[in-house]
């Protein structure tokens, strides 16, 4: 019986909301790619080990135990803490974005494995990348992670008529359109063949290659805008951080 009380998995904190005088609510996604939320007691005290273990995007090894509604954490050991001890306004800003994408991708009831691995080399690449960069990685982990749980875009021609010379890109749509069938679809965002080529990147590419690629601030941010648009029209929410780093 104490055994099936406790139970012990790797997760990445995504969220965390304050509880009472002291404790932490966490949100957290698990090596199996449940969505966990969590009561870290105590958290907020001065001296706390647990503040430390549990900061946002830090990847830990977590005992915790089964509680009537929300789990309790009995124990936090630090695996990883990408964004470092200082992260920088910016770093922050991209890897909230990321959080945010990855909490509403998940849920508690449902497996995904290939979440959390996706979620820490995200993380991982964004400390090491420049701001411009952040932008692509942010834009990619919202297409590659939407693209996996059932909203890939489609770039191949026009997703109305098969035309092969699409110049619009259109969410509600589900991909590009050409532009006599944009006409009739509100919100379509004009795209020249460079533009289309990088959503195709986006998905077909690693990480590390996108950290690599040569890429203008003005592209990578037009990127960033189209995957807020993608995320929030088929997630059917209010994604702030992704607002907020669009607006800083």
């Amino acid at each position: 019986m104490a055994g099936s009380r406790t139970y012990r998995t790797k997760a990445i904190v995504l969220d965390k909301t304050k509880l009472k005088e002291t404790d932490l609510i966490l949100t957290l996604v698990d090596q199996t790619g449940r969505q966990i939320r969590a009561v870290a007691k105590g958290a907020r005290k001065p001296g706390s080990r647990l503040a430390a273990r549990c900061e946002l995007c830090c990847e830990v090894d977590l005992l915790l135990a089964h509680g009537r509604g929300l789990d309790i954490v009995s124990q936090a050991e630090l695996i990883a803490a990408p964004l470092g001890s200082q992260p920088t306004y910016e770093l922050l800003a991209a890897a909230s974005a990321v959080a945010e994408v990855a909490e509403r991708c998940t849920y508690e009831d449902a497996e995904d494995t290939f979440v959390y691995p996706i979620t820490r080399a995200a993380l991982a690449q964004l400390a090491q990348a420049d701001p411009v960069h952040q932008d692509l990685l942010v834009a990619a982990y919202a297409f590659k992670l939407l693209s996996h749980v059932g909203y890939r875009p489609d770039y191949s021609c026009c997703v109305a008529c098969d035309d092969e010379h699409p110049t619009y890109f259109s969410a509600q749509a589900g991909g590009l359109l050409c532009a006599s069938c944009a006409q009739g679809v509100p919100g379509c965002e004009r795209v020249d063949a460079n533009m289309a080529q990088w959503l195709e990147g986006l998905i077909a590419l690693r990480f590390t290659e996108l950290a690599a690629s040569n890429i203008d601030p003005h592209t990578a941010a037009r990127l960033l805008g189209l995957a807020h648009i993608w995320a929030a029209t088929h997630l059917d929410c209010r994604l702030r951080a992704l607002e907020f780093l669009l607006g800083r």
